[in-house]
């Protein structure tokens, strides 16, 4: 039987040794490359209100971005395991935690499909920008064991239609097309309607208003912010479709100083069912 490592590469063309290459680079660098939208962790912190205690797990937390901002939102009632597959993640998730003298948490390094988590042991589950590189049919399979009757997983991602409408999707070239592990909320859907003890109860829209400056924006990939240009494009590629982006938004932005457009996310609110 194949694992799950030999069916992501196989069945979405996934380079495994190659994305772990990527996110070891630039862990310490993370932090300032990405934007954190606290939008969804007040939607988080809105549906488990009325826990006095939570336990959650981050499923391909990275350095930790979001799993700060949960902590600024639940405090004290929150106890968190942070998972991730990149060693180089998680040393720098620990010292982003300390910095922010935040100890309720442990880190488990552990592909999302096979979770060493006990049965029944979870309030909630969440992921943020991570499921496109998790065989999701596994992974949904451990959610369903882990979480307890009525838990949650929040599932915060791009989809591939909001992919293709971003400024790199728009402006970039070769970006959307290259980009084909994000998921449709349909594909999504089908995944989840095969689980049989999860229940998908809600899907929520998240859009964001962006501004950066095109030195900023060339910043950004020039850094493989996003693991699309390290993966899936060659080097001189990357290089001449870094030179397209910019002539493409001096066509389309009057000030390259001040260059606003809109962001789009999506959150899948998920139950787990008695």
């Amino acid at each position: 039987m194949e694992n799950s490592d030999e069916r992501l590469a196989e069945n979405r063309g996934y380079d495994i040794k190659k994305a772990h290459t990527h996110f070891s680079k630039i862990a310490r660098k993370y932090n300032d490359l990405r934007i954190t939208d606290t939008a969804p962790i007040t939607f988080i912190k809105n549906k488990l209100k009325n826990l006095k205690k939570i336990e959650m797990a981050d499923i391909g937390c990275g350095v930790g971005r979001y799993d700060i901002e949960l902590f600024r939102c639940l405090g004290d009632k929150l106890n968190l395991t942070c998972i991730d597959t990149n060693e180089r993640m998680l040393d720098a998730l620990v010292e982003n935690m300390e910095k922010h003298n935040i100890s309720r948490f442990k880190v488990i390094k552990s592909p999302a499909e096979k979770l060493p988590l006990p049965d029944n042991s979870l309030d909630c589950m969440v992921t943020f920008n991570a499921i496109h590189h998790f065989v999701l049919s596994d992974f949904l399979d451990k959610v369903s064991c882990c979480l307890k009757n009525n838990g949650y997983l929040f599932i915060y991602t791009r989809l591939r239609s909001q992919n293709k409408r971003s400024i790199w999707g728009k402006y970039f070239p070769g970006f959307h097309e290259k980009e084909t592990l994000l998921y449709e909320l349909e594909e999504i859907e089908n995944i989840l309607n095969d689980i049989m003890a999860l229940k998908l109860e809600s899907v929520e829209y998240f859009h964001y208003r962006r501004k950066s400056s095109l030195e900023e924006l060339v910043t950004q990939a020039g850094h493989n912010h996003y693991s699309t240009f390290y993966l899936h494009y060659e080097p001189e590629e990357f290089e001449r479709a870094l030179e397209g982006f910019q002539d493409n938004i001096k066509r389309h932005f009057e000030n390259t100083y001040d260059i606003i457009w809109d962001n789009e996310m999506t959150m899948l609110v998920v139950r787990k069912s008695k």
